[in-house]
């Protein structure tokens, strides 16, 4: 299991992803879920992924490869908008799928889901989800973020605290604490976290980080954050005796 989170937001976009992957109690092993292609000046994609591992990791590879390439079908550098990017994304899932499937079914699933956020030059940042058959998603400021993977312990504090008004700092803070909960209560979804902040019309990722179990500010914000609720749930009011 795993769990990718993307949040959009006019100032930009926030990209977190966990790094572990299991097939099973004995067999667990740290792999990079977040996938960073860009060119300088002109676009920045972002592509997180969730699923069978050997799906997702073909995919992206080839993606890769492709890169470059001039064909319009494939080739994620001359993709015009976010969404020909979105659509290049479905379109390779469902050749891997294809191809791999059959022979992969009898010893699980094969299918993969991706989360796919960034800003080519001449439009606004965008946010898709794609889903196991190739369609997508798109996320807005009516539903601002968008969830892969093991998804429902990291939810209820994005919906409470989470809005199309919040700020890239703030967002960012949500999203480890996001992370922070689904961590406590899944043991398939553990460190590193990749973590990307991305400024709208800033064309770069160097506000990227990898966060491990010391790292002093996740320990902080952890801590922090514990103490902030246990403190909050003593100041509410204490429930009355209620008679049948």
């Amino acid at each position: 299991m795993t769990y990718c989170l993307g949040i959009l937001l006019p100032s930009g976009l926030v990209m977190a992803s966990d790094s572990r992957s299991n097939a099973g109690i004995d067999q667990v092993a740290r792999v990079r879920k977040l996938e960073l292609i860009t060119i300088p000046g002109d676009r920045v994609i972002a592509i997180l992924s969730a699923g069978n591992l050997a799906t997702t990791q073909s995919v992206v590879t080839t993606l890769r490869e492709e890169a470059g390439s001039g064909d319009l079908t494939h080739d994620v550098f001359a993709a015009r908008t976010m969404f020909d990017v979105a659509n290049i994304v479905g379109q390779k899932l469902r050749e891997v799928i294809a191809r791999d499937g059959r022979f992969v079914e009898p010893y699980g699933d094969p299918s993969g889901n991706f989360l796919v956020g960034g800003q080519i030059a001449g439009e606004a940042p965008r946010l898709f989800q794609i889903y196991s058959a190739g369609n997508f998603i798109e996320a807005s400021d009516r539903s601002c973020f968008l969830q892969i993977g093991e998804t429902k312990y990291g939810k209820p504090i994005l919906d409470r605290a989470l809005g199309p008004a919040s700020k890239l700092d703030e967002a960012a803070k949500l999203a480890l604490l996001s992370f922070d909960a689904t961590i406590r209560s899944n043991l398939s979804v553990g460190l590193p976290i990749d973590i990307l902040r991305y400024e709208a019309d800033s064309f770069s990722v160097s506000n990227f980080a990898t966060l491990e179990d010391q790292n002093p500010y996740w320990t902080d914000l952890r801590g922090t954050y514990a103490e902030g609720l246990s403190s909050l749930v003593e100041r509410l009011p204490t429930p009355p005796a209620w008679e049948r």
